[in-house]
């Protein structure tokens, strides 16, 4: 549900849906068509330059709505890098900012220097550079410099400032592109000769297009500059994915319209060519889309040129204004040093981020050659969007109950899946462009695993979503079976023991107790050793009966959710078997069983055991209602290991389905090697059909504790109705275990993912 209250933030929030949508285009329409059109039909020809920029923009939209979901839920300065700290750790979070803020500023570096290129090119042919000193090469560079030092005091004005000159830019850019596109589709009607220009479509074969799509890459990630705006946007929960998703669809519409109207812009047999058109085109390198918009229209290279002023200042101004806000978040956590989060009093901008950001990008500038610094920036970029897909689908599957989101992509998780293997396959091909982006990017990455380790790991600061370990024991690791045993209070601690103790011993395992401190909203998380007393109490309460006959660990840890908390636990203590007890009753309508056990049983990568009302009780008689599936065969096997030793029995109930067939007798005889009791105190029973969740409550009453396996569905179909297993628990009289079988992939998967 969209929630578009405005978030608190130290920054101005001025940027409405059309600056964030200007600021997106700008980002994007630039150094991807002036220098990446004439570089892409030389390695692809033709038809190649057209499907590059369609199926690019394919694969964009695909992030985009991974961007889109995860602002409208995570709204803040840092884009990336606040959705990886959501869903991983402070390594890769600090990864992704890293990566965040280089990618940007170097992607300013290309835009700086498209100006330059273009608008020198232009002076060249008007002839008004014959009194020029130095080498044209050289002028470049410095007219880059120059350009990128205005629109740093730009954005240092402000955001308003940022976005007022952003969208006045970005509109002008957008209308010559626009232009250009219209121009060259009513040329190619009027003259259709011009569309043999498209003969042969791929002269070199498909192969040669995946490093093309990912040398241009780069010019699809404006969406990631909107993801920055966080801070600053009006209404970001609605504002931030409508703008992601507008800025793509347009953006790839006139990249394509731009790219047919180069092909088509000579006519074939035009004076002063000699082969293919698309060859003399792309012979031009990155300045082929000018000498091809130049015999397309009249004025062509002024109309290019005031194209590039506009498209190229209009980026460079987007991209340090991302890459500033990506090192501004960086160092708000104290990843980098505190001096990275200074915002200036009175312009209220991040004015030390910025003199960082810049100084990267006249850096790179003036140091690499253009196509090397275009491939470095789209290959960053594409490890970058990688891990935001990955990001999606984590904080989707783990989180969905404690955010707030404004948009939901449609499909999930089938577009940001197809997104991470694209982008692989783009980032590996790249290589083909240029071997130096595969030398610069993993150096800058090399150099922020550096910085982690020795500085930011133990200086970032904790954010509300993160975990917190407050104080941990370890026993000696003896690769035995894992049981974790969540302890909530002394009341109901000592109710687990005996049941714990039998588990263990059947399992010959170690035991991990967990209590997960439960920190009020509004309390610090400073504080949140404070109220680590009464779970302490429960552990070493607990612990006193078991260590004697285990190994015991012991760890108290903070998460403002519950029951992530203690799935993330599972996770990293590789846990086979988790034990919890639950009060039998619900505390939210969104919920079967609560919000804490509904999470765990549907998350949890591991076996899961739920006690109801067990106490400190000996079990004679355990009814078990099966019907197939892994569920049923673990809760016999737990019914086996609860039951008394000497007189318990277990009977594994059901009820006949006459549109289901189910022979019990050979399901309880493929789980005999797994149960605890002698096959004669096992035993079968079968009634005629009628509603099973009565029949299973009716025939309860007779027994001293129920087992039964947890649901199949999904959340999202347990939502809507309840299913007999969480009725029988919920309605039962009687003490119940609960029990989930986590096995094979979907196992392997919630254990990883």
């Amino acid at each position: 549900m969209a929630d578009n209250s405005q978030p608190s933030s130290e920054l101005s929030r001025d940027l409405s849906l059309f600056h964030i949508v200007m600021m997106g285009l700008g980002m994007m329409i630039g150094a991807g068509v002036f220098i990446g059109v004439g570089n892409t039909i030389a390695e692809v020809g033709p038809g190649g330059v057209v499907l590059t920029f369609a199926l690019n923009g394919v694969i964009a939209l695909m992030t985009a709505m991974s961007f889109a979901e995860l602002s409208s839920a995570i709204p803040r300065a840092g884009g990336a890098y606040n959705f990886a700290r959501v869903a991983f750790n402070r390594g890769t979070s600090f990864l992704a900012g890293w990566m965040e803020w280089f990618g940007s500023s170097v992607a300013g570096s290309i835009y700086s220097l498209t100006f330059a290129m273009y608008v020198l090119h232009f002076l060249e042919q008007a002839g008004w550079l014959e009194w020029l000193p130095v080498e044209l090469e050289v002028a470049e560079r410095l007219v880059a410099v120059l350009a990128a030092g205005l629109f740093l005091y730009i954005n240092y004005r402000g955001a308003s400032e940022t976005g007022r000159v952003g969208a006045f830019f970005t509109l002008g850019q957008t209308l010559f592109m626009v232009l250009i596109g219209v121009v060259g589709i009513v040329v190619a009607i009027r003259d259709p000769i011009r569309l043999q220009n498209f003969k042969p479509f791929l002269p070199h074969g498909w192969t040669k297009l995946l490093a093309t799509m990912g040398f241009t890459y780069v010019a699809f990630e404006g969406y990631e500059v909107i993801a920055q705006a966080g801070d600053e946007a009006i209404r970001p929960r609605s504002n931030l994915p409508k703008a992601m998703l507008y800025s793509v669809l347009v953006v790839t519409l006139t990249y394509v319209s731009v790219a047919f109207a180069t092909v088509v812009a000579v006519r074939p047999g035009a004076s002063g060519i000699e082969g293919p058109i698309w060859q003399w085109i792309g012979s031009h390198g990155g300045k082929g889309f000018a000498v091809a918009i130049h015999r397309l229209m009249p004025m062509g290279s002024l109309l290019v040129t005031l194209a590039v002023i506009f498209a190229s200042t209009s980026a460079l101004n987007a991209t340090i204004y991302s890459a500033t806000r990506a090192s501004y978040a960086l160092g708000r956590d104290r990843m980098l040093p505190p001096l990275f989060a200074r915002i200036s009093r009175r312009r209220r901008t991040p004015w030390v981020a910025l003199l960082f950001t810049g100084g990267i990008v006249l850096v790179v500038a003036t140091v690499l050659p253009t196509r090397d610094v275009a491939s470095s920036a789209s290959i960053m970029f594409l490890f970058l969007f990688f891990m935001v897909n990955v990001c999606v689908i984590k904080i989707r599957l783990n989180m969905r109950d404690e955010l707030t989101y404004g948009y939901l992509m449609p499909l999930f998780p089938l577009f940001p899946l197809v997104a991470i293997v694209a982008q692989a396959a783009l980032a590996v091909w790249l290589v083909h462009m240029s071997w130096m982006a595969w030398i610069v990017a993993p150096a800058w990455i090399a150099a922020g695993i550096g910085i982690y380790w020795a500085y930011s790991r133990t200086r970032a600061v904790t954010t509300p979503h993160e975990i917190r370990v407050l104080e941990e024991e370890t026993a000696p690791e003896t690769g035995q079976y894992r049981i974790m045993v969540s302890v909530a209070n002394p009341d109901n601690a000592l109710g687990l023991v005996r049941h714990t103790h039998k588990l263990c011993e059947a399992k010959n395992a170690r035991v991990e107790l967990l209590h997960m401190v439960p920190v009020p909203d509004q309390v610090p998380l400073t504080d949140a050793d404070r109220y680590m007393g009464e779970g302490k109490e429960g552990i070493v309460e607990v612990m006193m009966y078991l260590v004697a006959a285990f190994p015991v660990s012991t760890t108290l840890r903070y998460c403002r959710n519950i029951a992530r908390g203690i799935v993330s636990a599972v996770r990293e203590k590789k846990t086979d078997m988790l034990i919890l007890g639950w009060h039998g009753q619900k505390r939210s309508l969104a919920f079967n069983l609560g919000s804490t056990i509904d999470p765990i049983i549907e998350r949890a990568p591991c076996d899961v055991v739920i006690f109801k009302n067990c106490g400190d009780r000996q079990f004679k008689r355990i009814l078990v209602p099966v019907a197939g599936g892994p569920h049923g065969a673990l809760a016999l096997e737990v019914a086996s290991i609860l039951a008394e030793r000497e007189e318990g029995e277990v009977v594994a109930f059901t009820v006949r389905d006459p549109r289901r067939p189910f022979d019990i007798a050979a399901f309880v005889e493929q789980s005999r090697a797994r149960l605890r009791l002698p096959a004669e105190r096992v035993k079968t029973k079968v009634v005629e059909p009628r509603g099973v969740r009565a029949a299973i409550l009716e025939e309860a009453a007779g027994y001293d504790l129920i087992v039964l396996g947890a649901t199949e569905q999904p959340f999202f179909v347990r939502a809507a109705r309840r299913s007999v297993p969480e009725s029988v628990a919920s309605l039962c009289a009687k003490p119940v275990v609960m029990v989930k079988a986590s096995r094979g992939i979907k196992g392997w998967l919630k254990r990883w993912i």
